[in-house]
């Protein structure tokens, strides 16, 4: 089988590609050029794309005798990546880049290319698993990857290969150094990729500009402070609200609500954040059709925890296919832009992904308690 295996220089992407030479498939690297100005080096663990991580892509390759080519894809990165990221945020959303780049840009723009070119299979070095085609949790609970993945199609998934979901971090790095592979002690990229600074609000200000308003009480009604904008706050954050004064009980007050209209960011306790009643829109099946009937499951709302037991029903919104899912426990921090990913909890290991949605709208009534589900 010819292998298009994505390379980004760093030890889980370079292990998969081993593992896919090691398989006997016909692998070819590739590094993709997501920067239309790239850095020399990488701060440490931030950021991505540095000429830095196409050298070490490159060398990698040279130890595994493989062709390496870098393909240029920061247009397309910026329009369908970067662009999104801030308008989302702009319309008072909490979006996951990493989440749209593998839904526009690695599996396909990238994928489309790797067809184009004959290529069978595109391989990653994402934490997830495919076990007879279907997506499951990756077997390293603290790296998996199957949140931002979700969102594949079935024909998506038909052509990817995951080779390292299958074994724990500690053990892929320890297999990189047996390689000879000098990335098997690079530090892991964290937040935003294209956010080096870490500076997100900083980031989004200079793009998105002054959109002044105001931070009122939930209950009350009192403006509290004044922003510069909402792209400076998410559902659930409780600093940097600008407020000076603590709230009358002295508790924390949390970001409930984010009107980008009127510029008026809500803050309110813990117990207003919670959720019991999710819809989401661009709804992703996994196995390539829409269940017939509501169904039990695990839905997460972050990529990192945010989990909760569900009852999902497949429904239209404004003539999109979509989801309704009421929970039988409630969750804090939903945010709009996030995804809605469903799980079926299986009794073998790992989770079965059944599909996704972007979250449009929250519910903050329980279901009803004498009601059949």
């Amino acid at each position: 089988m010819r292998v298009l295996a994505a390379m980004s220089g760093g030890v889980d992407s370079a292990v998969a590609a081993a593992r896919a030479v090691e398989a006997g498939h016909e692998v070819v690297g590739v590094h993709l050029a997501l920067s239309t100005a790239p850095g020399a080096l990488r701060t440490g663990s931030r950021g991505c794309c540095s000429r830095e991580d196409a050298s070490d892509a490159r060398r990698a390759a040279d130890v595994l005798g493989i062709p390496f080519y870098v393909w240029d894809f920061a247009d397309r990165f910026k329009d369908d990546v970067i662009d999104e990221f801030v308008a989302s945020y702009a319309a008072g959303e909490t979006p996951n880049p990493c989440l749209t780049c593998n839904e526009k840009v690695k599996f396909a723009a990238l994928a489309e290319k790797a067809v184009a070119l004959r290529f069978d299979a595109l391989a990653t070095g994402h934490y997830a698993r495919l076990v007879d085609g279907e997506l499951r949790r990756a077997v390293d609970d603290d790296k998996d990857q199957s949140y931002v993945l979700a969102v594949l199609t079935r024909a998506q998934l038909d052509r990817a290969l995951f080779p390292i979901g299958d074994t724990p971090k500690p053990e892929i790095r320890a297999e990189a150094a047996r390689r000879g592979l000098s990335v098997a002690n690079k530090p892991d990229s964290h937040d935003i990729c294209f956010i080096p600074s870490g500076d997100t609000r900083a980031f989004l200000g200079a793009r998105i500009g002054l959109r002044p308003g105001a931070v009122v009480d939930a209950s009350s009604g009192e403006r509290l402070a004044d922003h510069d904008g909402v792209h400076g706050f998410t559902i659930g954050q409780r600093k940097g609200l600008g407020i000076e004064a603590p709230a009358a009980d002295g508790k924390p007050r949390y970001v409930t609500d984010i009107d980008p209209d009127s510029g008026t960011v809500t803050v309110g306790s813990a117990a207003d954040l919670q959720v019991w009643g999710i819809a989401a829109t661009r709804a992703v099946w996994t196995s390539g059709q829409t269940p017939d009937a509501p169904f039990d499951c695990v839905v997460q709302v972050r990529a990192h925890g945010g989990l909760a037991p569900a009852r999902a029903t497949p429904i239209e919104r404004d003539g999109e296919p979509g989801i309704d899912i009421a929970l039988t426990e409630p969750l804090t921090g939903v945010a709009r832009g996030q995804a809605a990913v469903l799980y079926l909890p299986d009794a073998q290991r790992g989770d079965l992904v059944v599909g996704c949605g972007r979250i449009a709208t929250t519910r903050a009534q329980p279901p009803a308690l004498s009601g059949s589900r």
